[in-house]
């Protein structure tokens, strides 16, 4: 009778890390906005809070979203209008708290 054996080649998995790139990480942005705020245009805008299209509370929410997208948690200290102005100070903030494009 014969005998069977079977060897089992190593196996090495490499695991590669994609990293977000800027435009999708605006337009990520920009779809949270819209739903924080589905009647404003936040690409004609250069500062959300001078032109009333944010409000405290809408930070307020928009922080709870970043945080949970971004699996981060931004500071108290750091929800001030200075940080929600725009997408560029949006993405500085998440640049802060780790999240790289």
């Amino acid at each position: 009778m014969a005998s069977w054996s079977y060897e089992m080649a190593p196996c090495t998995l490499q695991l590669i890390v994609v990293k977000p790139s800027l435009s999708y990480i605006m337009n990520k942005i920009l779809g949270i906005l819209e739903t924080i705020r589905p009647e404003y245009d936040f690409t004609a805008s250069r500062d959300f809070i001078a032109d009333a299209m944010l409000d405290s509370f809408d930070m307020v929410t928009l922080v709870a979203t970043l945080d949970r997208t971004y699996q981060i948690s931004i500071d108290g200290v750091d929800i001030i209008p200075e940080n929600f102005q725009n997408l560029d100070t949006i993405i500085a903030l998440l640049r802060k708290y780790g999240m790289q494009p």
